[in-house]
């Protein structure tokens, strides 16, 4: 490295690395995995990417635990997951082992950029595929890139693990009914910067967006899945507007291992007077608590923290996860792949 990292004090942004990886797909089948040290991507401007969002990606971590070892928190997860994005927009999948392999290969060449233990840092880890065929009708492109970059993050919480606001704002919907909501597609994203600059503006963290049909259900919260703790029962919405979160995926386990109840459901507006304990979950922040939920529609203000800290069973969740991230708990579950 150039000079000396300041890993306790890092960012949540990007931080050039050693390499990336690449793998084509061209004449009907994917090719050798390439090792590149460019950080430019050479795309024909009639790309399909760049024209008709052919376009989708994926985050996950990697840590260095407290025995040294360096762990990736449940990449054949996200392996499924793209695939299942791909097949959304009709994309070609990658297979799960040329993934896993991808992934593995990308971390192990920038070993030196995975953050210490105890640093609260890591390893990002960002695979996106782009549609490259050059064409100008609406159609499925016939070659892919996919590629693999990786950068080290600081954590998620600069002022520590404690609840924010968010709010509702009707006016704005992330993504259609029936549209590419299950999917990690990057214009769901660039659908919800709006919304969520609006959010930033009046002092919140995040919107808790509705869904876009009825208005009446919870959806998504910014680009996070959202749980809530109502009566001992860990709550979070269904709806097929919704990313399948990974790391919601993996609470849910954990509260059902700490004999938690689990609802998977509709949750309406009105509910949140009843919920204990809310967060906003995903890979960046593992559970972002929550401490008051704005209406600024109705002028409705739902107080989830009281005493303005994270609940209990939202905070214990959170440790553990993060705990089997860093090899402190054991991983009953087999959820991290050490990097060999």
């Amino acid at each position: 490295m150039d000079k000396e990292i300041d890993w306790k004090n890092l960012s949540f942004g990007y931080m050039p690395t050693d390499y990336n990886v690449r793998c084509y797909f061209r004449d009907g089948k994917w090719g050798d995995i390439e090792v590149s040290q460019s950080e430019e991507v050479n795309l024909h401007i009639a790309a399909t990417c760049l024209h008709y969002g052919q376009e989708i990606f994926e985050g996950l971590k990697a840590f260095r635990g407290k025995d040294g070892k360096v762990r990736v928190f449940r990449l054949e997860e996200n392996a499924k997951r793209i695939c299942e994005s791909a097949k959304g927009i009709l994309m070609q999948p990658l297979p799960v082992e040329k993934f896993k392999e991808m992934v593995l290969k990308v971390v192990s060449l920038n070993e030196r950029f995975v953050p210490p233990y105890g640093s609260g840092a890591s390893l990002y880890i960002r695979p996106l595929e782009l549609g490259i065929s050059a064409q100008v009708g609406v159609k499925p492109a016939s070659e892919y890139l996919f590629l693999i970059l990786v950068t080290p993050v600081g954590p998620y919480f600069k002022t520590g693990f404690k609840p924010t606001n968010i709010c509702i704002m009707r006016r704005y919907d992330r993504v259609a009914p029936n549209g590419t909501g299950l999917w990690k597609v990057g214009g769901n994203y660039a659908a919800s910067l709006t919304a969520g600059e609006h959010a930033h503006e009046l002092g919140y963290s995040a919107v808790l967006y509705l869904d876009p049909k009825e208005k009446k259900y919870l959806d998504e919260c910014g680009p996070a899945n959202f749980i809530a703790i109502k009566n001992g029962v860990y709550i979070t919405p269904a709806s097929q507007s919704i990313l399948p979160s990974i790391t919601n995926k993996s609470l849910m386990q954990l509260a059902e291992d700490m004999g938690i109840k689990v609802e998977c459901r509709h949750i309406t507006v009105d509910e949140l007077e009843q919920i204990d304990e809310a967060a906003a979950v995903g890979t960046a922040a593992v559970a972002s608590p929550v401490g008051e939920i704005d209406d600024l529609d109705t002028g409705k203000k739902y107080i989830v923290s009281k005493d303005g800290q994270p609940g209990p069973i939202v905070t214990r969740l959170y440790e553990t996860l993060r705990g089997i991230q860093l090899g402190e708990i054991e991983d009953t579950h087999g959820w991290c792949t050490v990097v060999e």
